[in-house]
């Protein structure tokens, strides 16, 4: 680890697999690091994002058993960009069965954005199976912050949200939602492919302080994009499959686990207010604003916290400094 780079050294998995939830889903997983190190269960994105290598790389890999997987129809999983049989509450069942394949009896759970959304839904499903919570760029999935998403980002990104409305004959303007998931569970290419990319880039486009073009190539290419943006458009339709507020209302089955949310002062894809909603209900939880940071758990200031945490859980159990 360096200053420029607070990640640990790149990895490889000692094992992985396909496992078949249902008739229909198989998960993709995979384990690295240490054997017999405490578990951390790596919850991504999205969602509908997948893993990539370089999520291994929070976690010392002499101190923890790295867990990624890969969700119902995202990354390695398939059918790809399946949304049948795809909710909430098949996912935090999908971890479920995921920890009793692997013999784990209880876990670091470790997500953000959609996957800090998991995390707390999984936590407060199954809170025994919980040793804490690295929780980041904070989504609670309330139609304001989907709004926010949509339409009012565009206080900060006003060229990236033209590009996503203009997608859109003006006409269906109004609800960028409903027009943007008829084309994405469209099944012509010719209509998915594109609403897809438009999706996903402009995503990408604000999920960093500064301008990060690889990122936005990544979130554009075809596979990518089509499951990020059918599935995040999936997700958000339904109200993520759960109560209004269930995830704030649910905080008093978690507060005593340790737990550290750790928010980026100019996240616009998330912004700060929620963090700072979810610290307020938790008070028992550490609260980390890291002062020059986006989205993007890459950008080195959110990095450089969250490697520190998981590295301090591992010493001590909790988050206190």
């Amino acid at each position: 680890m360096t200053r420029q780079d607070p990640l640990y050294p790149s990895i490889e998995p000692y094992a992985s697999g396909m496992l078949a939830v249902d008739a229909r889903h198989r998960v993709y997983w995979e384990t690295s690091g240490n054997p017999d190190g405490i578990p951390v269960l790596f919850v991504h994105g999205g969602p509908g994002s997948g893993t990539s290598p370089a999520q291994r790389r929070f976690f010392d890999p002499a101190r923890y058993r790295i867990v990624l997987f890969d969700q119902r129809g995202s990354g390695r999983s398939t059918p790809h960009g399946e949304l049948a049989d795809n909710t909430t509450p098949h996912l935090i069942a999908d971890m479920e069965v995921l920890r009793r394949h692997l013999d784990i009896q209880r876990w670091l759970v470790f997500g953000g954005s959609w996957g800090s959304t998991l995390a707390l839904a999984y936590a407060q499903a199954h809170p025994e199976r919980c040793l804490g919570l690295v929780l980041r760029g904070i989504f609670l999935c309330r139609r304001s912050e989907i709004d926010w998403f949509l339409y009012g980002i565009r206080a900060f990104f006003p060229e990236a949200q033209r590009q996503l409305a203009e997608f859109i004959p003006e006409d269906e303007r109004g609800d960028l939602l409903t027009a943007y998931h008829r084309r994405l569970t469209d099944p012509d290419p010719a209509v998915h492919q594109p609403a897809a990319h438009a999706w996903s880039t402009f995503e990408a486009a604000c999920s960093t302080l500064l301008p990060n073009p690889d990122l936005v190539a990544a979130f554009g290419s075809e596979r990518t994009a089509l499951s990020l943006a059918r599935i995040e458009a999936h997700y958000f339709v339904h109200d993520i499959f759960l109560p209004e507020n269930s995830l704030l209302d649910g905080v008093d089955r978690l507060r005593h686990l340790p737990a550290i949310i750790v928010q980026g002062r100019y996240d616009a894809v998330c912004p700060i207010v929620t963090a700072d909603t979810l610290a307020r209900a938790w008070p028992e939880a550490r609260y980390a604003i890291v002062p020059d940071a986006g989205h993007s758990a890459f950008e080195p200031g959110l990095a450089r916290e969250l490697v520190a945490a998981c590295d301090r859980f591992a010493t001590t159990g909790g988050f206190a400094s």
